[in-house]
């Protein structure tokens, strides 16, 4: 049976002519129900198990299921987050789960994990089945350093070579016949394991991973590690760890774009079953079989991939929603690029530059509220943005950039890349002001008016509401040319609706925080928008609506992030930070970009790898 998801809901259906009858499973154990989904896989609330009907009870209560869930609910803070949830999983399948900030998919991971015990109904792995579990803040072991903590991952296969070299010892003690049979039985076995396991490359296999998730020195001291450095290592340990069931929470977070991509590729070769909370739109097109939505508290499976989802998911918004709301213009607008050819989408990048005027002039009249991320727009911006001639910078004995040149358009989107530690939000301190480069010139328009959003959310009040952090208690929100638009109607744009709004800031999800953040940045209406790693824990509905914004802003956005269909979707040019203490500055979005990187340098360019700085020497 193919890999994949089961939802067993608990509400009987109609049959009709010509729709795909499949057998699910009631709540409180009922008996066995025909259910029918209209063409296939569903368009309103449940997916199939794909077995004819002729023994389909037999063939469906014979299935091994690596996890079940049989009436999961979850309250929390007096509000039930999940209702009821039936869901299975088969061996093998890769799922991607996605819904707004704080719809539970934390949670539901850490119940899978067993980390949370306080649900009612069942949740349960397979007997016997290893489940590994990456959340959003891991935890290490003090008292190893890097690559000790990496290890930790392969105690399993270790055991295995240990007891391999035992066995193999003891064939030069005397031994019966018996005995030597029964020695060379467990070493075959031992050897199998071993050859699956791939276990005689292991120092190898660790040296790769560690270098494609580029992790600090292994000698390194974890307690000095930055969160992302140790959410990377605890990544690289558990996928070396393979267990039957791996659980993700945001796993892309703090990589950049060539790690994700090494990490998409062994997520699509992994032979367990994963189950990864991910906002990155291009793993869930390309590695994930099945969609888990988690809607309203109620958990919504989907047999295919993150563009698959949106087209059926347009249609349940038409049938759901008369009126056409903004969650329909978004998908909208996000279907009519994921159906354009690279040339229309490479030929509509182009023509933002050429429209600046004609977005300046739209955003002169009256915005009226529409619950969608509202960027205000700042005053017009002159020739000169901001630009760099032979810009030198050091930090330490490190050499982070050398001989930097480019220059910004009033009206470009430029998505800046690079591994950690490059010198990605050096610069953006230097185009602030905050740091000064050792040489060169980096010249700032007189006409510019900063807005930068950076990665810290520690200066957000935790005691006060959202509305109240946001809207500093006023009823209406200045958008300076754009005129005023009520506060409610601000955040609602932000994903903050009716009592959402009243929640304070210390019980927000870290995709909540991140959305408090970037409503109070963005509020100033700047014409040049700094923004370092805006989309990290951001849901993909919220993706969508900044880019949505970004599009139409009348102004020029630089912005740090590792997200390919983010950058894709919106960057005029890239700005890449590609090692040796040299960035590189291109006219296109990223797919432009990589093609170009691959022609300049070769394939073996676009995989990752530890990051290199030049000497430092005395200019």
């Amino acid at each position: 049976m193919a890999g994949g998801a089961v939802a067993l809901p608990g509400r009987g259906a109609q049959a009709r002519s010509g729709e795909l009858g499949v057998w699910t499973r009631g709540p409180q154990d009922r008996p066995w129900q025909r259910r029918f989904l209209r063409g296939g896989p569903l368009l309103s609330i449940r997916v199939l198990l794909r077995h004819s009907f002729a023994g389909g009870i037999r063939a469906a209560m014979a299935q091994n299921f690596i996890f079940t869930m049989q009436d999961l609910r979850k309250v929390k803070g007096g509000k039930e987050i999940l209702k009821g949830i039936y869901l299975s999983f088969f061996p093998g399948a890769k799922i991607g789960v996605i819904g707004p900030n704080g719809s539970g998919k934390s949670t539901l991971l850490r119940i899978m994990a067993g980390v949370d015990t306080e649900f009612f109904g069942v949740a349960k792995p397979d007997p016997g089945a290893r489940v590994g579990y990456l959340p959003q803040e891991p935890q290490l072991d003090p008292t190893l350093d890097v690559k000790g903590n990496v290890e930790l991952g392969l105690k399993q296969i270790r055991g295995l070579m240990d007891r391999f070299n035992e066995v193999s010892a003891k064939f030069s003690e005397p031994l019966s016949d018996a005995e030597m049979e029964k020695l060379l039985a467990e070493q075959g076995k031992l050897q199998d394991a071993i050859d699956a396991a791939n276990g005689w490359e292991l120092d190898r296999t660790i040296e790769m991973a560690m270098d494609a998730l580029r992790l600090p020195p292994g000698d390194a001291d974890v307690t000095k590690l930055s969160g992302g450095e140790k959410r990377r290592v605890a990544l690289c340990r558990i996928l070396l760890e393979k267990p039957d069931l791996l659980l993700l929470d945001e796993p892309t977070n703090h990589l950049d774009a060539e790690s994700v991509a090494w990490l998409e590729q062994a997520l699509k070769q992994y032979t367990g079953t994963i189950v990864c909370i991910t906002h990155d739109r291009y793993f869930l097109d390309n590695a994930a079989e099945w969609i888990l939505e988690l809607d309203r508290g109620e958990g919504v499976p989907w047999k295919g991939n993150y563009s698959s989802w949106l087209e059926q998911k347009q249609k349940r918004l038409e049938l759901e929603e008369k009126s056409e709301s903004h969650r329909q213009k978004t998908l909208k607008r996000e279907l009519e690029w994921v159906r354009a050819s690279p040339k229309a989408r490479q030929a509509k990048s182009k023509a933002r530059i050429a429209a600046y005027e004609d977005l300046l002039n739209q955003t002169q009249e009256k915005r009226e509220p529409t619950g969608e991320v509202t960027i205000p727009p700042g005053p017009r911006l002159g020739g000169l943005v901001v630009e760099a001639k032979g810009l030198r910078k050091s930090f330490g004995d490190r050499l982070l950039i050398d001989d930097l040149n480019f220059k910004l358009p009033p009206g470009g989107i430029v998505g800046v890349i690079g591994p950690n530690g490059a010198g990605k939000t050096t610069l953006f301190r230097m185009i602030t002001g905050v740091e000064k480069p050792d040489s060169g010139e980096l010249r700032v328009g007189e006409t510019v008016k900063l807005a930068y959003v950076d990665q810290s959310r520690d200066a957000l009040a935790g005691d006060k509401s959202v509305f109240d952090e946001v809207s500093g208690g006023l009823d209406h929100i200045d958008l300076g040319r754009a005129g005023q638009i009520p506060s409610r109607a601000y955040l609602a744009g932000f994903a903050f609706k009716g009592q959402d709004q009243q929640k304070r800031v210390k019980d927000l999800s870290g995709g909540e925080r991140n959305r408090v953040h970037l409503a109070k940045m963005l509020k100033s209406g700047g014409n040049l928008l700094l923004l370092d790693e805006p989309t990290n824990d951001l849901d993909v509905e919220t993706l969508r609506s900044l880019e949505d914004a970004l599009l139409s802003f009348a102004g020029c956005a630089v912005v740090i992030s590792h997200d390919r269909w983010f950058l894709d979707r919106i960057a005029t040019h890239i700005l890449a930070f590609e090692g040796d203490s040299k960035a590189f500055f291109f006219e296109g979005n990223f797919e432009d970009y990589e093609a170009d990187k691959k022609k300049r340098l070769g394939p073996e360019a676009l995989e990752p790898h530890r990051i290199r700085y030049r000497p430092l020497t005395k200019s």
